[in-house]
Formats: structure tokens, C-alpha cells, sequence
């Protein structure tokens, strides 16, 4: 595990505690001090909370053009995106399109290593084999200035729904629905791909109730999905603001009903996970990447095909065959991650320990689809931005990025590509993840503008690796009880943190589990005795040895061990030191 040389406590608000719940665990209680939260009522996580549809501006007009293009009958074709977020966007727009009655709508997903992301010239003209009256969106668009021209030179109206940051100029498509699109007045800008597709469904499904044009006999209420926009949402790690905090909230409780389409409930069962008490963790860490695995490796269209099924068999066959791909992209993850660390490793030691503030990797080996997990390993242990690269065709190269808070990684490349004209051929992306295309030649001379700017943006206690906390927990506290009420406190993740927690113990005892991970039994100050895991900890070469009798300090999150047969409180270590 990586040192870190400072653990920064989180200060919770005495007063947003008082005003909560008196029934809330105090643990929880003094977790959502420290949370953005301002009222009791932003618990409840309901439906009726959600941002109105009419305040997403374009989601009306789209339902206009949408509905125009149902009644004269015109062929729909969605274009997607190759992750998550794109293959839950997809699936949801192409169910719902169904249950509303449009005649045997299409989708196209690019394949990443021949025409790479978005609506291209070249996947444009691939589309238009299939005679589409209209061409959708879905995660991408927003960038696609060339293939909107294309689509309109072939007499094809494209409706671009995409989450993503827009250049200076937006493409000339018929219609465009993005909260982050310039003047867009809706309240959440951290809205994701799917949960743009949700809304824009949400709007044509009001439209067409209006006229009076829904179909009869078939569900065509659009929350039904919400399990497939809390899979996308979650996957895409977008920032966990009220709105699709509502969003999460409302998909999971629908799945841990048994309300999920058949392949979400296969890629969860293929993880072990049981519907009842799913949590957002198990969708970002479980079933996303297995669905994600389909696009980093092969064709998304795989991926889409599972959510889309409602035959069981079908849909468990393919879930099995999405977590062999999983386990195919781990093992060379594995393998490039331990290059990439090598290569950092190396440039530490030649320079005198001093690692620029924003980092890049190559190899021309690499692998594209699996890049941008490389990114996120490396940014986690040198906390700092990171650039993984890979060659894509002759003298050219693609890059996958991974932030940290506060540096906006699209505009560190707006920034670089406007100071430096050509030398970023393509870019696109949002706060915390991005992509771009330069030649290969060029890598030097990118790799310095990019420490330089970044330089600008970061600060020094992101440099040091500080770990945010919740505290301590307290005498009493150390149980399976604290950890179910904040399991269910969620959902957790970006902008709305997974409670963490530190402290210094004695160590009881300790093994080695799996040749990398440690189990302690470890004493609290109270005298308590608690298991621990510290997974992947002796992937440090330079990770102390730990034994009996020694002092730690350890950030901690808290998690239930079932696999012993009784339920006990497991501590799983963010970083354990040594004292």
C-alpha cells in the first residue's frame, strides 16, 4: 500500500446533525454532518425529488422530433458509446422506444480499435447502410461536429443526447440535449449519459400521453428502468449530487425487489451478489466492470445484447460469457498496470524522486481497451493525474486520463490544445476522466505541457496522498449494526464519499491470504477485537512486514464478512502504516 503521510478528518456540522432524524445511527449521523447535505427531506431519495423533465432544455423538442419520427413511421437508430454508461444508455432508450410502439429500432456501437468514440465520418457512413431516418445519440455527440455534417450530407437528422463537456463550437445536429451544453438551465450538471436517455424518454413518453398515443397493454412508465440508470450512472462515476443520488436510490430499491432486467440480474449473480441487499458498490465494482469488459476487449454490442434479453437462459449464458471477458481484462490490466508502475518507478529514480504533477505512460504494446484502467491504477498510487497511452494505427496513439478532485482534466487539455495548436488532434471528456488523440511524435512535447498544467490546477495536499476520514469509531461501535446502517445509508460514491474511518490498534495476529492480501485481527483502543483486510498489500515491495504485537495505524472502511457462515464486521484497509 502506498505511504501516506497525513489523515485528514472531516469536520461534521453539529448542526445539520441535530436537524436529522433523532432514529438515525449515530455513526451515520455524524457521516452525513460531514456530507453535502441541507435538509433531512435530501435523505428521503424519492421520485417526486427529481429535477423536472421540463427544466432539461431540448428534452421537450427531442420528444417533439422523436414523435414526429413515430408517426411517419421513420427508422430509429441509436448510436452509442463503448462503456457502461453508453451500453446502459442504449438498452434503456432501445427498450423504451419499444414499449412506446416505434418499429423495430436499431442501435450501432463503434468499435473502439477501427473507428474510435463518437459519432465519426466513418461510423456515420457505416449507419446510413441501414437507412435510418434519424440517428440518436447516446453518451457521445456533443464533439462530433464532422460526423453530424456527414449524417446531414446523407439526408440524416441526428438528435444528440450526450452528458459530455462541448467544445467551442456545437455539432449543427437537428436537435441537442445536454445539461452542460452552453445556457442549459437544468440544476444538475453531473447528470450521466443514461440519465440524459432517461430523460429525454421521460419527456417523449409525457409527449405522446398527451396526444393520447400511448400504446395499451404494455408498461410504458419510464422509472421502470431506473435499475439500468443506477448501473450507468454508478459505472460512470459521475459526482452523486441530489438528483442522481434520487436516481441510484430509486434503480437500487427496484433491483433488490427483483424489478431488473434479466441480464443486470445475471451479471450480479455471476458476481455472487444477491439482489435483496444490493448496494451501489456492487454496481460499480461488480457488474459494471463485467458489462464494461465486453467494450474494453471485443464489441459493446455483447454487452447491450445482456441488457436487453428477457430470456433468462439467454441472458445468463451471456453474463458468463461477459465475466470470462472480465477475467481476460483483469489478468492484462494486471500485466500493463505492473509495466506502467515499472516505467514510474524508473523516472522517480532518475529524477531524484520528483514525479511531475500530472503523469504520462506509454507502451507501444499496450493494450487500448484496458488503458484507462492502467490510468486510474497509477493515479491512485501517485495521486496525481495520469495519462496511460497505447498505439492505435502507424504514428499515432490514444490516450485514456484519469483526475483527481479539483483538476478538470478536460479543460487541462482544452487549455493545452488551445496554447499549443495541433498538438492534440482529438479530445473530449469531463472532470475526472477524458480521452485524446496525438501523433506519436509528439508525446514528448505533450507530456511536458501536461505537467505544466496541471501544475496550475493541483494542490500540494493532493500531491501528498492525504486520506479524508470520518473519525474514529467509538467503543461500542465496531459491529455488524454500524456497518448495515451505513451500507444502507447510501448511495455512496463521487461528491458523496463511502464513509471511511481511522484509528490506531494493537495487532493480534495476521496471515496471508491469496499470496497478496493480509487478514489482521486487530485490537481497538477500547479493547475490542476486530478482523481486517488489507487487500493487495504485499504488492509493495516496500510494504513492512506486520506481526503479532505491533502498532498500526489503518484507514478503514466498514464491511460484513458473510463467508464464514455468521455475519461479522470486517474492516477492509484503505492503508495501514506500521508505527
Amino acid at each position: 500500500m502506498t505511504p501516506v503521510r497525513r489523515i485528514l478528518r472531516r469536520e461534521s456540522s453539529p448542526e445539520l446533525q441535530a436537524a436529522l432524524p433523532a432514529t438515525l445511527h449515530p455513526v451515520l449521523r455524524r457521516v452525513y454532518g460531514a456530507r453535502p447535505i441541507t435538509s433531512a427531506d435530501d435523505l428521503a431519495l424519492r421520485l417526486d425529488q427529481l429535477l423536472p423533465v421540463s427544466t432539461l432544455d431540448g428534452a421537450e423538442d427531442a420528444a417533439g422530433l422523436l414523435a414526429s419520427a413515430l408517426r411517419t413511421r421513420r427508422q430509429i437508430l441509436i448510436v452509442g458509446d463503448f462503456d457502461a454508461d453508453g451500453a446502459t444508455s442504449t438498452a434503456l432508450m432501445m427498450r423504451q422506444l419499444t414499449a412506446l410502439g416505434f418499429e423495430r429500432p436499431d442501435f450501432l456501437v463503434p468499435d473502439r480499435f477501427r473507428f474510435g468514440y463518437g459519432l465519426t465520418p466513418e461510423i456515420v457512413r457505416v449507419a446510413a447502410e441501414r437507412k435510418p431516418g434519424l440517428i440518436v445519440t447516446v453518451d457521445n455527440g456533443i464533439s462530433s461536429l464532422d460526423g453530424v455534417d456527414e449524417a446531414r450530407r446523407h439526408g440524416i437528422d441526428v438528435l444528440v443526447t450526450d452528458h459530455h463537456l462541448p467544445g467551442r463550437e456545437l455539432p449543427a445536429a437537428a436537435c441537442i440535449v445536454n445539461p452542460n451544453a452552453p445556457g442549459n438551465r437544468f440544476a444538475s450538471k453531473s447528470l450521466a449519459g443514461v440519465g440524459v436517455a432517461f430523460y429525454v424518454m421521460a419527456a417523449l413518453t409525457h409527449e405522446l400521453r398527451r396526444h393520447d398515443a400511448l400504446p395499451g397493454g404494455v408498461d410504458t412508465n419510464p422509472a421502470r428502468l431506473l435499475d439500468l440508470v443506477a448501473l450507468g450512472t454508478v459505472a460512470d462515476v459521475v459526482p452523486l449530487d441530489l438528483n442522481n443520488r434520487v436516481l441510484v436510490a430509486q434503480g437500487l430499491q427496484r433491483i433488490r425487489r427483483g424489478r431488473c432486467v434479466a441480464g443486470l440480474r445475471e451479471l450480479l449473480a455471476a458476481a455472487g451478489r444477491s439482489l435483496a441487499s444490493v448496494t451501489g458498490q456492487d454496481l460499480g465494482f461488480q457488474a459494471g466492470p463485467r458489462l464494461n469488459a465486453a467494450g474494453r476487449l471485443d464489441d459493446m454490442t455483447r454487452g447491450i445484447r445482456c441488457l436487453l434479453t428477457d430470456d433468462p437462459t439467454a441472458a445468463r449464458a451471456m453474463a458468463l460469457d461477459l465475466a470470462r471477458l472480465n477475467t481476460d481484462r483483469k489478468e492484462l490490466e494486471a500485466k500493463m498496470q505492473l509495466e506502467a508502475l515499472s516505467l514510474i518507478d524508473a523516472r522517480v529514480a532518475s529524477l531524484a524522486g520528483h514525479v511531475p504533477a500530472g503523469v504520462c505512460v506509454y507502451d507501444e504494446g499496450w493494450h487500448q481497451g484496458v488503458i484507462g484502467l492502467v490510468a486510474s491504477r497509477v493515479k491512485e498510487r501517485l495521486h496525481r493525474p495520469v495519462i496511460a497511452f497505447a498505439r492505435s494505427e502507424p504514428g499515432w496513439v490514444k490516450g485514456s486520463a484519469r483526475s483527481v478532485p479539483g483538476v478538470h482534466v478536460r479543460d487541462v487539455l482544452d487549455a493545452i490544445a488551445t496554447r499549443t495548436p495541433g498538438l492534440v488532434d482529438k479530445f473530449g471528456g469531463h472532470a475526472m476522466a477524458a480521452g485524446l488523440t496525438l501523433r506519436e511524435s509528439s508525446l514528448p512535447v505533450f507530456e511536458a505541457e501536461f505537467a505544466h498544467e496541471v501544475e496550475r490546477w493541483i494542490d500540494q495536499d493532493t500531491l501528498a496522498g492525504h486520506l479524508h476520514t470520518d473519525g474514529e469509531l467509538l467503543a461500542g461501535e465496531f459491529n455488524v449494526v454500524t456497518a448495515e446502517a451505513l451500507r444502507e445509508g447510501g448511495p455512496w460514491g463521487s461528491g458523496f464519499p463511502e464513509p471511511m474511518f481511522d484509528g490506531v490498534f494493537g495487532v493480534a495476529d495476521t496471515r496471508v491470504v491469496g499470496l497478496r492480501h493480509l487478514k489482521l485481527k486487530l485490537r481497538a483502543a477500547s479493547g475490542e477485537l476486530v478482523d481486517a483486510m488489507a487487500f493487495r498489500y504485499l504488492d509493495g515491495a516496500d510494504a513492512p512486514e506486520i506481526r503479532a504485537n505491533d502498532r498500526v495505524q489503518a484507514a478503514y472502511r466498514t464491511g460484513i464478512d458473510e463467508y464464514t457462515g455468521t455475519r461479522r464486521l470486517q474492516l477492509v484497509t484503505e492503508w495501514v502504516g506500521k508505527l
